[in-house]
């Protein structure tokens, strides 16, 4: 059944993920490990340029189609067919888009990948409409502008369709622009009915999803190794520091509440896109644990040196990032602000440990999980007193 698509109270009570919304973030997950899958293809094989900067164009797509989705869900899930069925077309563009990825990133051919979020972009377009048509005044003009910005941006796209290879990076950064530019324009007169402890679980959950592929590419990469050179001895250090480097990565990011963080969409937004950092590193920390085991067995045409700071520089980006727009928010005193950012520096410097880096960082991020759950319990020990 179909209702009037209003605004959902930013005072709601228990507030939580739908399971729609973890299908859909789910689904999203498909395109990631696809780009992943890129970038350990073009790393491996000596193309660190083109492998990097396919992965950062295709993963804004894929990154900001999803946040897109969450927010409007955020302030308009009805939950109803036609919002099911809407998300569900959602879905099959990301799904599109996740099958032109390989092409995008070999031959720079968005044709597939273009027509994906084309799909993503025009249900969504809908969605704002829809909102539109059940709103009145500041929060109709808001859905309003928010239909336009998206469809303009969507024919700004179309760009990539034309442009030679070598223009295609800088299409990107002027249309990501554009597209983060969007709900500053829309939410010029309000804010949308977002709702702060919504937005916080769901890119949370998604973090956690994201993580989960990390670990099941980086699985599959040490299972393949196995069957073919079996030279456990030389794989187990790997293995044993990209678990910890995932393990810390999720106890990190959720050793502090950020709902009550969130109180404007200055600090929403900022918060927001910063997690494009986030997400892209940790699912790069996969695709560099993929890229040290090719190494190891000498599959990867580049040195241990470079497959180290494969898993090394999307770890320390990782942990900075984390610090920088999300943990530092809660921490207190000198001590607790600096564990993360020399961490960082740490397990950068772990690149030049050979072919022990990987479980050399896993152990800094695990001394470093360690140290900041100690001051976090001397801080709460003080309070009580």
């Amino acid at each position: 059944m179909t209702v009037p698509m209003r605004a959902r109270s930013r005072d709601e009570a228990h507030r939580t993920a739908t399971p729609l919304e973890l299908f859909f973030d789910l689904c999203f997950v498909v395109a990631i490990a696809q780009a992943g899958r890129q970038l350990v293809h073009f790393l491996a094989e000596g193309h660190p340029g083109h492998g990097i900067t396919g992965y950062l164009m295709v993963f804004f797509a894929i990154w900001w189609a999803w946040v897109n989705f969450s927010w409007f869900a955020s302030a308009y899930d009805t939950d109803d067919a036609l919002f099911r069925v809407v998300t569900l077309v959602q879905i099959s563009g990301v799904l599109i888009l996740a099958a032109g990825v390989p092409r995008a990133f070999a031959d720079s051919d968005f044709g597939v990948a273009w027509f994906g979020y084309l799909v993503m972009r025009l249900a969504l377009v809908s969605q704002w409409l829809r909102a539109a048509h059940g709103s009145r005044g500041a929060e109709r003009r808001t859905a309003l502008r928010y239909a336009l910005g998206v469809t303009v941006c969507q024919a700004g796209w179309l760009a990539l369709l034309f442009v030679p290879a070598s223009a295609a990076p800088w299409v990107f950064v002027v249309m990501g622009v554009l597209e983060m530019s969007v709900p500053a324009f829309a939410e010029r007169e309000g804010r949308t009915a977002w709702h702060p402890h919504h937005i916080a679980e769901r890119y949370g959950l998604f973090l956690i999803i994201v993580l989960g592929e990390t670990i099941s590419a980086a699985t599959v990469a040490v299972q393949s190794a196995l069957d073919e050179h079996d030279e456990l001895g030389t794989l187990l250090p790997i293995a044993g520091g990209g678990l910890l480097l995932v393990f810390a990565a999720y106890w990190i990011y959720f050793a502090v509440p950020i709902h009550l963080h969130l109180r404007s969409n200055t600090q929403a937004f900022l918060w927001g896109y910063g997690h494009y950092l986030v997400y892209g590193s940790a699912a790069a920390i996969g695709a560099g644990i993929e890229i040290a085991v090719e190494e190891s067995t000498g599959r990867a045409h580049l040195s241990l040196w470079a497959a180290s700071a494969c898993v090394t520089v999307p770890a320390a980006l990782f942990m900075f990032t984390v610090w920088l727009i999300h943990s530092r928010h809660q921490k207190r005193g000198v001590a607790q602000q600096l564990v993360l950012p020399v961490s960082s520096v740490l397990v950068l410097a772990c690149t030049f440990a050979g072919e022990l880096a990987v479980l050399a960082a896993g152990l800094v991020a695990s001394v470093t999980v360690a140290v900041g759950a100690v001051l976090t319990a001397r801080q709460g020990m003080a309070l009580e007193a």
